[in-house]
Protein backbone atom coordinates (compact mmCIF):
# COMPACT_ATOMS: atom_id res chain seq x y z
CA UNK A 1 0.00 0.00 0.00
CA UNK A 2 1.54 3.55 -1.16
CA UNK A 3 1.37 5.96 1.89
CA UNK A 4 3.10 8.95 0.12
CA UNK A 5 4.13 10.30 -2.78
CA UNK A 6 7.66 10.18 -4.06
CA UNK A 7 9.03 13.75 -5.36
CA UNK A 8 9.75 12.42 -8.80
CA UNK A 9 6.23 11.60 -8.97
CA UNK A 10 4.91 14.63 -7.92
CA UNK A 11 7.58 16.53 -10.09
CA UNK A 12 6.02 14.90 -12.75
CA UNK A 13 2.21 15.65 -11.53
CA UNK A 14 3.20 19.35 -11.01
CA UNK A 15 4.98 19.67 -14.58
CA UNK A 16 1.90 18.24 -15.97
CA UNK A 17 -0.77 20.51 -14.36
CA UNK A 18 1.19 23.56 -14.50
CA UNK A 19 1.24 22.67 -18.68
CA UNK A 20 -2.89 22.76 -18.35
CA UNK A 21 -3.28 25.30 -16.03
CA UNK A 22 0.06 28.07 -16.58
CA UNK A 23 0.18 28.11 -12.70
CA UNK A 24 2.89 27.42 -10.26
CA UNK A 25 2.21 24.11 -8.39
CA UNK A 26 3.88 23.21 -5.19
CA UNK A 27 3.62 19.50 -3.23
CA UNK A 28 3.81 20.04 0.69
CA UNK A 29 4.94 17.38 2.46
CA UNK A 30 2.90 17.11 6.62
CA UNK A 31 5.77 18.75 7.80
CA UNK A 32 5.08 21.56 5.80
CA UNK A 33 8.20 21.51 3.51
CA UNK A 34 7.61 21.90 -0.35
CA UNK A 35 9.24 18.85 -2.23
CA UNK A 36 8.01 19.45 -5.90
CA UNK A 37 7.44 22.49 -7.54
CA UNK A 38 7.27 24.06 -10.78
CA UNK A 39 9.32 26.89 -8.91
CA UNK A 40 12.65 25.19 -8.71
CA UNK A 41 13.38 28.31 -6.16
CA UNK A 42 10.54 26.77 -3.88
CA UNK A 43 12.07 23.66 -3.33
CA UNK A 44 13.26 22.40 0.08
CA UNK A 45 11.87 25.80 1.55
CA UNK A 46 8.63 26.24 4.47
CA UNK A 47 5.23 26.75 3.35
CA UNK A 48 3.26 27.48 6.64
CA UNK A 49 -0.01 27.15 5.22
CA UNK A 50 0.40 23.99 4.03
CA UNK A 51 1.57 22.81 7.21
CA UNK A 52 -1.69 23.86 8.58
CA UNK A 53 -3.77 22.52 5.95
CA UNK A 54 -1.42 18.80 6.71
CA UNK A 55 -2.36 19.26 10.41
CA UNK A 56 -5.96 20.11 10.41
CA UNK A 57 -7.04 18.02 7.23
CA UNK A 58 -8.69 21.29 6.18
CA UNK A 59 -8.60 22.92 2.32
CA UNK A 60 -6.92 26.68 3.01
CA UNK A 61 -7.39 29.20 0.92
CA UNK A 62 -4.61 32.49 0.96
CA UNK A 63 -6.34 35.81 -0.26
CA UNK A 64 -3.65 38.15 -1.44
CA UNK A 65 -4.28 40.19 1.69
CA UNK A 66 -3.66 37.14 3.94
CA UNK A 67 0.11 37.24 5.23
CA UNK A 68 1.74 33.47 6.10
CA UNK A 69 5.41 32.50 6.21
CA UNK A 70 6.68 31.23 2.42
CA UNK A 71 2.94 31.26 1.27
CA UNK A 72 1.34 33.20 -1.29
CA UNK A 73 -2.15 33.58 -2.86
CA UNK A 74 -3.94 30.54 -3.81
CA UNK A 75 -5.26 27.11 -2.90
CA UNK A 76 -4.16 24.42 -0.41
CA UNK A 77 -5.40 21.16 -0.63
CA UNK A 78 -4.80 17.98 1.43
CA UNK A 79 -4.37 14.69 -0.54
CA UNK A 80 -5.76 11.59 1.37
CA UNK A 81 -5.19 7.59 -0.15
CA UNK A 82 -6.19 5.08 2.32
CA UNK A 83 -6.58 7.28 4.93
CA UNK A 84 -3.38 8.38 5.01
CA UNK A 85 -1.74 12.21 4.21
CA UNK A 86 0.01 11.88 0.59
CA UNK A 87 0.66 15.43 0.55
CA UNK A 88 -0.54 19.19 0.35
CA UNK A 89 -0.73 20.22 -3.05
CA UNK A 90 -0.67 23.90 -3.43
CA UNK A 91 -1.60 26.20 -6.88
CA UNK A 92 -0.31 30.02 -6.64
CA UNK A 93 -3.39 32.29 -7.94
CA UNK A 94 -6.74 33.60 -7.16
CA UNK A 95 -8.49 30.84 -4.99
CA UNK A 96 -11.72 31.26 -7.22
CA UNK A 97 -9.42 31.30 -10.89
CA UNK A 98 -7.34 28.11 -9.28
CA UNK A 99 -9.82 26.16 -7.37
CA UNK A 100 -10.63 23.66 -10.24
CA UNK A 101 -7.36 23.40 -10.94
CA UNK A 102 -6.23 21.84 -7.66
CA UNK A 103 -9.14 19.34 -7.73
CA UNK A 104 -7.62 18.12 -11.16
CA UNK A 105 -4.20 18.02 -9.27
CA UNK A 106 -5.82 15.78 -6.76
CA UNK A 107 -7.24 13.47 -9.48
CA UNK A 108 -4.62 12.97 -11.47
CA UNK A 109 -1.78 12.23 -8.14
CA UNK A 110 -4.53 9.57 -6.97
CA UNK A 111 -5.13 7.90 -10.46
CA UNK A 112 -1.49 7.89 -10.82
CA UNK A 113 -0.84 6.36 -7.03
CA UNK A 114 -3.53 3.70 -7.48
CA UNK A 115 -1.82 2.95 -11.29
CA UNK A 116 1.36 2.56 -8.65
CA UNK A 117 -0.37 0.02 -6.45
CA UNK A 118 -1.34 -1.93 -9.01
CA UNK A 119 1.43 -2.75 -11.00
CA UNK A 120 3.37 -2.84 -7.58
CA UNK A 121 1.15 -5.71 -6.83
CA UNK A 122 1.39 -7.29 -10.28
CA UNK A 123 5.24 -7.45 -9.95
CA UNK A 124 4.65 -8.97 -6.68
CA UNK A 125 2.05 -11.46 -7.79
CA UNK A 126 4.82 -12.00 -11.20
CA UNK A 127 7.46 -12.31 -8.82
CA UNK A 128 5.89 -14.48 -6.28
CA UNK A 129 4.99 -16.87 -9.58
CA UNK A 130 8.23 -16.51 -10.69
CA UNK A 131 9.57 -18.24 -7.33
CA UNK A 132 7.74 -20.92 -7.28
CA UNK A 133 8.12 -21.76 -10.86
CA UNK A 134 11.96 -21.51 -10.07
CA UNK A 135 12.13 -23.44 -6.94
CA UNK A 136 9.49 -26.34 -8.43
CA UNK A 137 12.39 -26.96 -11.20
CA UNK A 138 15.26 -27.37 -8.28
CA UNK A 139 15.26 -30.77 -6.41
CA UNK A 140 16.80 -28.95 -3.24
CA UNK A 141 14.08 -26.55 -2.42
CA UNK A 142 14.76 -23.77 0.58
CA UNK A 143 12.29 -21.98 1.91
CA UNK A 144 9.31 -24.33 2.01
CA UNK A 145 7.19 -22.46 4.08
CA UNK A 146 7.10 -19.27 2.22
CA UNK A 147 6.64 -21.80 -0.70
CA UNK A 148 3.46 -23.28 0.97
CA UNK A 149 2.11 -19.67 1.19
CA UNK A 150 2.91 -18.61 -2.21
CA UNK A 151 1.17 -21.91 -2.92
CA UNK A 152 -1.77 -21.20 -0.83
CA UNK A 153 -2.06 -17.65 -2.03
CA UNK A 154 -2.36 -18.51 -5.91
CA UNK A 155 -5.06 -21.57 -4.93
CA UNK A 156 -2.23 -24.67 -5.81
CA UNK A 157 -3.27 -27.86 -4.41
CA UNK A 158 -0.05 -29.25 -3.44
CA UNK A 159 -2.36 -32.78 -3.22
CA UNK A 160 -2.35 -33.06 -7.06
CA UNK A 161 -0.18 -34.72 -9.27
CA UNK A 162 1.02 -31.74 -12.06
CA UNK A 163 3.23 -31.52 -14.87
CA UNK A 164 6.29 -28.59 -16.27
CA UNK A 165 5.76 -26.96 -19.63
CA UNK A 166 8.84 -25.64 -21.33
CA UNK A 167 7.88 -23.16 -24.00
CA UNK A 168 11.08 -22.34 -26.32
CA UNK A 169 11.01 -19.15 -28.31
CA UNK A 170 12.92 -20.29 -31.70
CA UNK A 171 16.13 -18.23 -32.10
CA UNK A 172 15.37 -16.75 -35.52
CA UNK A 173 12.32 -14.77 -33.30
CA UNK A 174 13.25 -11.27 -32.94
CA UNK A 175 12.45 -10.44 -28.78
CA UNK A 176 11.16 -6.69 -30.34
CA UNK A 177 7.89 -8.32 -30.58
CA UNK A 178 7.93 -10.33 -27.58
CA UNK A 179 5.62 -8.14 -25.84
CA UNK A 180 2.94 -9.55 -27.87
CA UNK A 181 4.25 -12.92 -27.72
CA UNK A 182 3.85 -12.72 -24.26
CA UNK A 183 0.14 -11.69 -24.68
CA UNK A 184 -0.43 -15.11 -27.12
CA UNK A 185 0.97 -17.29 -24.20
CA UNK A 186 -1.05 -16.02 -21.52
CA UNK A 187 -3.86 -16.36 -23.21
CA UNK A 188 -3.18 -19.65 -24.24
CA UNK A 189 -2.82 -20.60 -20.93
CA UNK A 190 -5.83 -18.60 -19.58
CA UNK A 191 -7.78 -21.20 -22.37
CA UNK A 192 -5.63 -24.46 -20.58
CA UNK A 193 -6.18 -23.49 -17.45
CA UNK A 194 -2.38 -22.68 -16.44
CA UNK A 195 -2.60 -20.06 -14.02
CA UNK A 196 1.39 -20.46 -12.55
CA UNK A 197 3.95 -19.98 -14.92
CA UNK A 198 6.91 -17.05 -15.75
CA UNK A 199 9.26 -15.73 -18.29
CA UNK A 200 12.54 -17.45 -18.21
CA UNK A 201 15.15 -15.16 -19.45
CA UNK A 202 16.00 -14.97 -22.54
CA UNK A 203 13.91 -17.37 -24.44
CA UNK A 204 11.61 -19.45 -22.71
CA UNK A 205 8.12 -19.76 -20.49
CA UNK A 206 8.11 -22.21 -17.65
CA UNK A 207 4.79 -23.30 -16.40
CA UNK A 208 3.07 -26.21 -14.47
CA UNK A 209 -0.26 -27.09 -15.04
CA UNK A 210 -2.27 -29.83 -13.24
CA UNK A 211 -2.56 -32.99 -14.64
CA UNK A 212 -6.17 -33.40 -15.09
CA UNK A 213 -6.07 -29.70 -16.81
CA UNK A 214 -3.37 -31.22 -19.07
CA UNK A 215 -4.94 -34.26 -20.20
CA UNK A 216 -8.17 -31.85 -20.74
CA UNK A 217 -6.35 -29.20 -22.77
CA UNK A 218 -2.85 -30.95 -24.37
CA UNK A 219 -4.58 -30.53 -28.01
CA UNK A 220 -4.97 -26.78 -27.49
CA UNK A 221 -1.28 -26.77 -26.50
CA UNK A 222 -0.41 -28.71 -29.87
CA UNK A 223 -2.72 -26.48 -31.84
CA UNK A 224 -1.64 -23.48 -30.66
CA UNK A 225 2.67 -24.94 -31.57
CA UNK A 226 1.14 -25.75 -34.92
CA UNK A 227 -0.22 -22.81 -35.60
CA UNK A 228 3.36 -21.04 -34.65
CA UNK A 229 5.96 -23.30 -35.77
CA UNK A 230 8.69 -21.12 -36.58
CA UNK A 231 8.31 -19.05 -33.56
CA UNK A 232 8.08 -21.57 -30.81
CA UNK A 233 8.26 -25.38 -29.65
CA UNK A 234 6.27 -26.96 -26.36
CA UNK A 235 7.63 -29.60 -24.24
CA UNK A 236 5.15 -31.40 -21.73
CA UNK A 237 7.46 -33.30 -18.76
CA UNK A 238 5.86 -36.36 -17.42
CA UNK A 239 3.35 -36.16 -14.77
CA UNK A 240 4.35 -36.06 -10.96
CA UNK A 241 3.80 -34.93 -7.13
CA UNK A 242 4.26 -31.34 -6.81
CA UNK A 243 7.21 -31.87 -4.45
CA UNK A 244 9.02 -34.21 -6.87
CA UNK A 245 8.42 -31.58 -10.27
CA UNK A 246 12.10 -31.17 -10.86
CA UNK A 247 11.51 -34.82 -12.32
CA UNK A 248 8.94 -33.18 -14.53
CA UNK A 249 11.07 -30.56 -15.20
CA UNK A 250 14.02 -32.68 -16.18
CA UNK A 251 11.67 -34.96 -18.45
CA UNK A 252 10.79 -31.83 -20.15
CA UNK A 253 13.73 -30.74 -20.71
CA UNK A 254 14.31 -34.00 -22.03
CA UNK A 255 11.46 -34.23 -24.68
CA UNK A 256 12.38 -30.55 -25.87
CA UNK A 257 15.40 -31.75 -27.25
CA UNK A 258 14.14 -34.27 -28.87
CA UNK A 259 12.21 -31.42 -30.89
CA UNK A 260 15.80 -30.25 -31.91
CA UNK A 261 15.77 -31.36 -36.21
CA UNK A 262 12.33 -32.54 -35.96
CA UNK A 263 8.99 -31.06 -38.04
CA UNK A 264 6.95 -31.06 -34.90
CA UNK A 265 6.57 -28.30 -32.57
CA UNK A 266 5.21 -30.11 -29.72
CA UNK A 267 5.90 -33.28 -27.61
CA UNK A 268 5.00 -34.85 -24.45
CA UNK A 269 7.47 -36.91 -22.39
CA UNK A 270 5.01 -39.92 -22.30
CA UNK A 271 5.70 -39.95 -25.93
CA UNK A 272 9.28 -40.46 -26.16
CA UNK A 273 10.88 -43.99 -26.08
CA UNK A 274 14.65 -44.11 -27.72
CA UNK A 275 15.07 -40.50 -26.74
CA UNK A 276 15.09 -41.12 -22.86
CA UNK A 277 18.48 -43.43 -23.46
CA UNK A 278 20.12 -40.96 -26.17
CA UNK A 279 19.57 -37.73 -24.16
CA UNK A 280 21.54 -39.30 -21.30
CA UNK A 281 24.60 -40.42 -23.58
CA UNK A 282 27.63 -37.97 -22.01
CA UNK A 283 29.38 -36.26 -25.11
CA UNK A 284 32.34 -38.08 -24.84
CA UNK A 285 30.53 -41.38 -25.24
CA UNK A 286 28.72 -40.11 -27.68
CA UNK A 287 31.57 -39.09 -29.99
CA UNK A 288 33.39 -41.93 -29.51
CA UNK A 289 30.22 -44.26 -30.26
CA UNK A 290 29.68 -42.07 -33.60
CA UNK A 291 33.01 -42.39 -34.60
CA UNK A 292 33.54 -46.33 -34.26
CA UNK A 293 29.97 -46.46 -36.57
CA UNK A 294 29.42 -43.82 -39.03
CA UNK A 295 32.71 -41.63 -38.72
CA UNK A 296 33.49 -42.92 -41.70
CA UNK A 297 31.05 -42.59 -43.99
CA UNK A 298 30.26 -39.40 -45.89
CA UNK A 299 27.19 -37.37 -45.43
CA UNK A 300 25.43 -38.53 -49.11
CA UNK A 301 25.78 -42.49 -47.25
CA UNK A 302 24.49 -41.16 -44.48
CA UNK A 303 21.46 -39.63 -46.05
CA UNK A 304 20.87 -42.83 -47.55
CA UNK A 305 20.87 -45.25 -44.26
CA UNK A 306 18.21 -42.77 -43.25
CA UNK A 307 16.13 -43.32 -46.02
CA UNK A 308 16.81 -47.08 -45.63
CA UNK A 309 16.09 -47.29 -42.45
CA UNK A 310 12.64 -44.96 -42.94
CA UNK A 311 11.41 -47.49 -45.69
CA UNK A 312 11.90 -50.26 -43.03
CA UNK A 313 15.10 -51.58 -44.73
CA UNK A 314 12.85 -52.20 -47.91
CA UNK A 315 15.40 -52.57 -50.97
CA UNK A 316 12.42 -51.77 -53.51
CA UNK A 317 10.86 -49.30 -51.56
CA UNK A 318 14.47 -47.46 -50.91
CA UNK A 319 15.80 -47.95 -53.88
CA UNK A 320 12.37 -46.20 -55.61
CA UNK A 321 12.36 -42.90 -52.95
CA UNK A 322 16.25 -42.30 -54.01
CA UNK A 323 15.33 -42.83 -58.07
CA UNK A 324 17.97 -45.18 -58.14
CA UNK A 325 18.43 -49.00 -59.56
CA UNK A 326 18.09 -51.59 -56.93
CA UNK A 327 21.78 -52.89 -57.59
CA UNK A 328 22.67 -49.45 -57.30
CA UNK A 329 21.76 -49.45 -53.58
CA UNK A 330 22.92 -52.58 -52.74
CA UNK A 331 26.32 -51.83 -54.26
CA UNK A 332 26.34 -48.55 -51.93
CA UNK A 333 24.73 -50.70 -48.98
CA UNK A 334 27.98 -52.69 -49.62
CA UNK A 335 30.32 -49.95 -49.75
CA UNK A 336 28.96 -48.29 -46.37
CA UNK A 337 29.69 -51.90 -44.95
CA UNK A 338 33.25 -51.76 -46.43
CA UNK A 339 34.02 -48.11 -44.83
CA UNK A 340 32.44 -48.71 -41.37
CA UNK A 341 32.25 -52.45 -40.58
CA UNK A 342 29.00 -52.70 -40.18
CA UNK A 343 26.52 -54.05 -42.83
CA UNK A 344 23.57 -52.48 -42.67
CA UNK A 345 21.39 -55.62 -43.98
CA UNK A 346 22.31 -57.28 -41.05
CA UNK A 347 20.06 -56.76 -38.08
CA UNK A 348 21.81 -56.29 -35.44
CA UNK A 349 24.75 -54.30 -37.72
CA UNK A 350 21.71 -52.05 -38.63
CA UNK A 351 20.49 -51.36 -34.86
CA UNK A 352 23.90 -49.82 -34.54
CA UNK A 353 24.02 -47.65 -37.55
CA UNK A 354 20.66 -46.68 -36.63
CA UNK A 355 21.06 -45.17 -33.08
CA UNK A 356 24.13 -43.51 -34.66
CA UNK A 357 21.92 -41.40 -36.87
CA UNK A 358 19.97 -40.71 -33.82
CA UNK A 359 22.52 -39.87 -31.84
CA UNK A 360 24.07 -37.57 -34.17
CA UNK A 361 20.96 -35.57 -34.56
CA UNK A 362 20.41 -35.36 -30.90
Amino acid sequence: MITSVDSTLAQQIVDTVKDVCGYDINFINENGMIFASTNPARIDTYHEVGRKAASSGNTIEVNENDSFTGTQQGINMPIYHNGRLLAVIGITGIPDTVRKYAYLAERITKLLIREQELNAFSRSQADKKNYIVTTLTREEKQYTGYLNECLKEFGIDPETPKRFLVIQINPGYNLVNLSLLEQKIGQLFAQAGVDLFTFSYPREFLAVIDEQDYKKNALILQAFSQKNPEIIKIAAGKSCPLFHLHLSYASARTALKSLDGAEKSFVSFDDLTLEIILSSVDENNREEFLKKTIGRISEEEQEILETYFSEDMSLANTSQKLYIHKNTLQYKLNHIHEKSGLNPRRFRDAVLLYLALRIRDT
